[in-house]
């Protein structure tokens, strides 16, 4: 090829060859020239290694010198379908493929090809009528440039991830994808307007032709970027990504995605194809949430804009949700070629997250609780059928395009031309990604309960005080409104009183929910139900909610509310507690103060036991009574879980749950028994290790929801690593709370490496833990029996942060916590645990030692193995740990560790699989040595 003229009529030529066609030409030829047959006659003669090393760098010229036109968007759409063919090519001609993607050069100028074609078309803001042909080349030039990412540089994602963080300019691509994507959402917003609207249409293609196109092109774009923010590394990468995380640039792109309305007049294509969009745009929101490393939603919540701008998107989902739930299932599209993505499952899950999360909490309560309250008042076999049935009648099913570059330009080129007359449709095939229906059925009903679990659950000193019980009054409050309008799909009971109804729905959710475990929910989230169950029990008590009412019947909503807010709910938590299976006799304490801090029951939440303080009265308890022959079943059943509560209402309940109708619960060895109500408490951790372990396997399919679902809860203001730094500035400054200066400078150190962390929450933090710190130093010397060995009492000295020494540096909350909550009848670790040196946290190679975590639950023992110098590049000094090789786990094997690698392992269970040995880094100042018992 001589020069420009050549190589613009070689593209013109060729691209609309197929790579077979192109093989068979580059077979017959002689270095790499082909001779191709030109529709006029004419013989052409292509260097193909000169238009190979020409085309990218060609492409790019233009694009940066041309007038922007439809003219050069039609060429440039010609160009990148002709690079797809030569990729393709290359894979089938060992000699071409040595030609062109061996080529260092080459794979730059594709790669920039790519990069800057996206910046180009995400910056495009020039307006067009909605049915223009400039949306449908846009759209197409977006998708298909993505796309040849995967011609040239590999099918396998994380090939692909591979080479973009190698790009110096990796930032630049992300922003630019997601801005062009946006763009393309823009143009099918206007486009589905004007087709609500029949505006008319000046050219070959139909209203709906184009609205099909165009939806196909968008969908097309956002699955390629839903596939990269699937892999972890370009996920971390893309968290740290200012303007698209922190200023809120994905959130706009997921709210005009949500905002895409679909009318009952759409076609069902159409109407599947929109509602494939807003599954896909959920999914990318679920992995940024879930990812461990960065917290999307602080950094979102980082600034009052985007902050503002989360909580619009999370309104979005809220009322997808509404309609999801509104609607009677069969509302699902009856053409099952056209699946409409997971849509209500994604929206669940995000809002799962949303409910787990401070900044969203207290938000997601105000808009969401009337909807949920609903749900609870339904007719009892509506919801029966809706929430306790592993057999819904109809379910959600997902699919992922499949994306044909050379199909795409050709249609777009060849039915916008003027001499077309009868524009033909196109069609992508769809992969059907299904889920089994129970497993569909269970996972919804999951996160159905997750719901109740977390807004109800309330950490002191997390959470803010005005959140305290303020879930379980909002649904009270609902439960005086009607609500029938917000479920238009179902109905609602109008022989029976609320309350009768919502207790009886809820007693039904309980026994279902306890047959998904430990599946599909854990204990922790199934006892805050039964808390929640418990405390609305005591409000309909107190208040005379649903006496001698029906459904039809309307209270004066103002004399009702003053009723609630006179009521003193501490005087009816015990009721609560009995009636959910924890009485006061079996914990050991009075009645608990609600609006106190510190008291509710779910304080002191270790990561791997739903209720540790429980579980360390119980482990005491029993070495007690097996010294005096009794019987810890006997001893529970005797103190109040089947029904001697003040209210005498525990007992009606239990047989309610355990003669509830069970059709719902049809995958429950149990039938609806209620098997946590007569566990001790300080058996739910090791029952849920035993059902793990006897659990039949679900479908794979269910895994990635699954392991999701089951992530840790978000209720600490700090990160390992600001607890770390902040313990280690108190061995320095044990003051710390006092000196205002001092708070002040390190709030603002501790918030560079996490989430913000004001001077008032870390003062707070650190009076919580200085008494902490007494409390259980206490608690030491009782389980420990030193008051009764004086001996060991004076060789061992001041327990530090004992009322002995109350500014005692290091936080040995830690040793005490595992004294005193050790759960089995051996004697107390405080006999083999070395607390009293000043150096307690300081260990030597081949030593045996106690791990705990960062709230002092014992983790496991082992031997250490280094002390210093470096391991897998990380400096042991630096960090202040060591490594030690783990002889007995007590936690989870699935537990994250606290300094995760891809070379060591995030996991216990990885770090076993990568180094043949369960061999972690740890905290210096949380590993204790063991020693032999004096």
């Amino acid at each position: 090829m001589a020069g420009a003229i050549s190589l613009i009529s070689a593209v013109k030529e060729l691209q609309e060859v197929t790579a077979m066609d192109l093989n068979k030409l580059l077979r017959d030829s002689e270095n790499f020239t082909i001779q191709y047959l030109t529709e006029k006659g004419s013989i052409l003669k292509i260097d193909m290694e000169k238009l190979v090393g020409s085309l990218p760098l060609h492409l790019s010229t233009l694009l940066m010198s041309a007038v922007r036109n439809e003219a050069l968007f039609r060429y440039l759409l010609r160009g990148i379908r002709l690079l797809h063919s030569l990729c393709d090519l290359a894979s089938r001609n060992s000699k071409f493929e040595q030609i062109m993607l061996d080529d260092v050069k080459i794979m730059e100028q594709l790669t920039d090809l790519v990069f800057y074609m996206l910046i180009v078309l995400g910056g495009y803001r020039k307006e067009y009528h909605a049915f223009s042909y400039m949306h449908l080349l846009h759209s197409t030039l977006v998708a298909c440039n993505l796309h040849l990412l995967t011609g040239f540089i590999s099918t396998q994602w994380q090939d692909i991830v591979h080479v973009l963080l190698a790009h110096p300019k990796v930032d630049i691509f992300m922003d630019a994808a997601f801005g062009s994507v946006r763009m393309v959402v823009s143009f099918l917003e206007n486009t589905l307007v004007a087709y609500q609207e029949d505006v008319s249409v000046e050219s070959n293609l139909t209203a709906g032709q184009i609205v099909y196109y165009l939806c196909q092109q968008c969908e097309a774009s956002l699955q390629f970027l839903q596939s990269l923010c699937q892999q972890k590394l370009f996920k971390e990468r893309l968290l740290k990504n200012k303007e698209l995380c922190e200023k809120g640039s994905i959130l706009f792109l997921a709210r005009s995605i949500l905002k895409l309305h679909i009318q009952p007049s759409f076609p069902s294509r159409v109407m599947a194809a929109i509602s494939r969009l807003k599954a896909k745009i959920l999914s990318i929101l679920l992995s940024l949430c879930e990812a461990e490393s960065i917290s999307y939603l602080d950094e979102v919540a980082s600034s009052a804009r985007s902050l503002d701008l989360a909580k619009s998107v999370a309104l979005e989902v809220f009322d997808l949700l509404k309609k999801a739930f509104g609607r009677d299932p069969g509302h699902l599209t009856a053409d099952r070629s056209h699946p409409m993505g997971f849509v209500q499952l994604n929206a669940m899950r995000l809002a799962d997250i949303f409910s787990d999360d401070s900044n969203f909490r207290s938000y997601m309560i105000i808009c969401f609780t009337k909807v949920l309250t609903a749900i609870i008042s339904l007719s009892h076999g509506d919801f029966l059928s809706c929430w306790c049935s592993s057999n819904l009648s109809e379910m959600e099913e997902d699919a992922s395009l499949e994306y044909d570059i050379f199909a795409a330009v050709g249609w777009i080129l060849d039915n916008t031309s003027p001499d077309v007359r009868n524009a033909t449709n196109l069609e992508f095939n769809l992969v059907p990604n299904s889920m089994p229906k129970a497993s569909y059925a269970h996972h919804r009903t999951s996160l159905f309960v997750k719901f109740f679990a977390n807004l109800h659950c309330f950490v002191p000193n997390i959470c803010e005080e005005q959140e305290r019980n303020l879930f379980v009054l909002k649904v009270m409050e609902c439960l005086q409104m009607d609500l029938s309008n917000l479920l238009p799909g179902f109905s609602f009971a109008s022989d029976a009183p609320k309350a009768a109804i919502a207790s009886k729905n809820l007693r039904s959710l309980l026994s279902h929910a306890e047959s998904l475990i430990p599946n599909f929910l854990n204990v922790e989230d199934v006892q805050l139900l039964r808390v929640f169950f418990g405390e609305l029990q005591s409000l309909f008590t107190s208040t005379g909610f649903g006496e001698n009412q029906v459904q039809d019947s309307k209270f004066e909503e103002s004399q009702s509310w003053d009723k609630i807010s006179k009521f003193n709910i501490n005087e009816h938590y015990q009721e609560a507690q009995s009636a959910v299976g924890f009485p006061p006799s079996l914990t050991g304490k009075e009645p608990a103060d609600l609006n106190k801090k510190g008291s509710n029951f779910k304080e002191g939440m270790s990561e791997n036991s739903a209720f540790p303080d429980m579980d360390q009265h119980n482990s005491r308890a029993e070495e007690t009574n097996q010294g005096k022959g009794l019987n810890r079943q006997n001893q529970v059943d005797d103190k109040g879980i089947p029904g001697k509560t003040a209210s005498g209402g525990a007992r009606d309940m239990d047989k309610d749950a355990q003669n509830v109708e069970t059709s719902g619960s049809d995958t429950s060895s149990a039938k609806g028994k209620n098997v946590v109500d007569h566990m001790d408490i300080g058996e739910l951790s090791k029952s849920n290790e035993r059902l793990k372990r006897t659990a039949v396997e679900e479908n794979p399919e269910d895994e990635k929801i699954e392991l999701s679902q089951r992530r840790k809860r978000k209720r600490t203001i700090m990160n390992d690593k600001q607890v770390l730094l902040i313990e280690r500035a108190l061995k320095d400054e044990p003051d710390m709370q006092r000196n205002a200066v001092s708070l002040q400078s390190w709030a603002e150190k501790l918030s560079v490496h996490g989430s913000e962390v004001t001077s008032s929450q870390l003062k707070n933090w650190l009076n919580n833990r200085k008494a902490r710190l007494a409390r259980t130093a206490r608690d030491v010397r009782t389980a420990g029996g030193d008051a009764d060995n004086p001996v060991l009492e004076k060789q061992r000295g001041p327990v530090p942060g004992s009322y002995d020494s109350p500014e005692s540096p290091g936080d040995v909350s830690h040793v005490a916590r595992i004294a005193s909550g050790d759960n089995k009848p051996e004697p107390s670790l405080a006999r083999f645990v070395d607390i009293g040196s000043p150096e307690f946290g300081r260990c030597n190679a081949g030593q045996y030692v106690v791990l705990v975590g960062v709230r002092g639950d014992e983790i496991g023992r082992g031997k250490v193995f280094q002390v210093h110098g470096k391991w897998y590049g990380k400096s042991l000094e630096e960090l202040a740990t060591c490594v030690v090789d783990i002889c007995e786990l007590k936690a989870d094997k699935g537990m994250r560790l606290p300094y995760p690698s891809e070379a060591t392992g995030n996991t216990f269970a990885e770090a076993e699989t990568k180094l043949g040995v369960m061999r972690v880094l740890w905290g210096s100042n949380r590993v204790f040595p063991l020693r032999s018992e004096i």
